[in-house]
């Protein structure tokens, strides 16, 4: 049997659906590995593999993409761990710096700039390292875990999905369940039973996870910052989203997200 080969963000935040899967009937059917977002999406571009839990900004990019999942990476609000974080007000800074980790983050963050708050800093491609150079009139946008450890380091953090919130009135998604060819339907009512049933059991799998830092709360985190269903609000933001990135959509995402 041929296995369906999946790449899934490596953090934190998706382990509730990874965990669904690897106790699941489908484990020995999926061929699994993990990467930072950025190279998740280039996977699923390239073909590499079939399927993706991507970086949502990635969709106008595929021939033809199909979101295959109830489940994703959203939130309701703050998400914690995608954020501007600086010394200085985000108005006072010249240049942000856009996480190399990201594709979907620094897209938004870059709507954000230029429609929330009418800004027009200088933006820098990251590269491994760039952490130690948010300094003066100087910011970042850094997503992740890694983001927690800057949570106490700078004065002024900018939490995007809020912001996208009180710009939008709307949740947000980061990162979607997508794949670049059509898979059966059996596949795919199963997959969705797995990842539902690693959402069920949070409160078990929390027990077993190592917090970033003692006072770290990882069912908090999971329960109240990370909003896992894709529901009818979170397509209408993915629609809008995707919309403001100002490409064509593909026909093959028309039943995903409806007539938003």
């Amino acid at each position: 049997m041929t296995k369906i080969k999946t790449v899934a963000v490596s953090y934190l935040n998706t382990k509730p659906l990874l965990y669904g899967l690897v106790q699941g009937e489908l484990k020995d059917q999926i061929d699994l590995r993990l990467e930072i977002p950025s190279v998740c999406a280039k996977q699923l571009e390239s073909g590499e593999v079939d399927l993706g839990l991507v970086p949502v900004a990635v969709i106008p990019s595929l021939k033809t993409p199909y979101i295959i999942s109830d489940y994703c990476i959203g939130a309701v609000g703050e998400v914690r761990t995608v954020c501007i974080y600086a010394e200085k007000p985000i108005e006072e800074l010249d240049r942000i710096y856009l996480d190399y980790h990201s594709r979907t983050s620094v897209q938004l963050a870059q709507i954000l700039i230029k429609e929330y708050w009418d800004l027009k800093p200088q933006f820098v491609k990251a590269y491994p390292g760039f952490e130690e150079n948010v300094q003066g009139s100087t910011g970042a946008v850094i997503i992740g875990d890694r983001a927690l450890d800057f949570e106490k380091k700078f004065e002024y953090r900018y939490d995007l999905a809020e912001v996208w919130m009180k710009h939008t009135g709307l949740p947000f998604v980061f990162a979607a369940w997508v794949s670049n060819k059509p898979l059966p339907a059996d596949f795919i009512k199963q997959f969705n039973i797995e990842l539902k049933n690693g959402i069920d059991h949070i409160p078990e799998l929390s027990l077993l996870m190592v917090p970033p830092f003692p006072e770290f709360s990882v069912e908090e985190y999971f329960t109240k910052y990370i909003s896992y269903e894709l529901d009818s609000e979170k397509r209408k933001a993915l629609s809008l989203f995707l919309k403001k990135l100002k490409v064509p959509l593909q026909e093959t995402l028309a039943d995903s997200l409806g007539s938003f």
